[in-house]
């Protein structure tokens, strides 16, 4: 460059210039496309995570918390639109959680035994959305 007249070394800053405008202008442009495509994944994300939990014929999880002085068994049984039996057991420790998974919406009849066989508590639940249920003394 320093063999450059001074009409040349114009030129070439110019140029220089120009190419940096250019560059800056799609730098930006790359960015705004990058914040169009990341909100439109977001709005798209959100509109499934709502529409899955509306439609859905499944309960994501139900959780047992068990608040007593020793282990119990949590049994479910219920039936899925189909007619086919669903039979979940757990067996919960001492403040302990234990989950289950993705189960059809329904009513289940549920049992709670405590660890010397003896019925703690017997009934119906309707699981239609997660749940966690804690079992304490009452």
């Amino acid at each position: 460059m320093l063999f450059f007249n001074i009409k040349t070394r114009i030129v070439l800053f110019t140029l220089f210039i120009i190419n940096f405008v250019n560059a800056q202008s799609d730098i930006e442009k790359v960015i705004k496309s990058g914040e169009i495509i990341v909100n439109g994944l977001s709005i798209l994300k959100g509109n499934k995570s709502n529409l899955t939990t509306s439609n859905s014929k499944i309960v994501e999880s139900v959780c047992i918390k068990n608040k007593l002085i020793d282990k119990i068994t949590f049994s479910l049984v219920g039936k899925d639109e189909d007619g086919n039996l669903i039979k979940k057991e757990l067996v919960i420790q001492k403040d302990g959680k234990e989950c289950v998974f993705e189960i059809p919406k329904g009513i289940y009849t549920y049992e709670i035994v405590l660890a010397n066989k003896e019925v703690y508590k017997k009934g119906e639940y309707k699981f239609n959305e997660e749940i966690t249920i804690t079992v304490k003394e009452e």
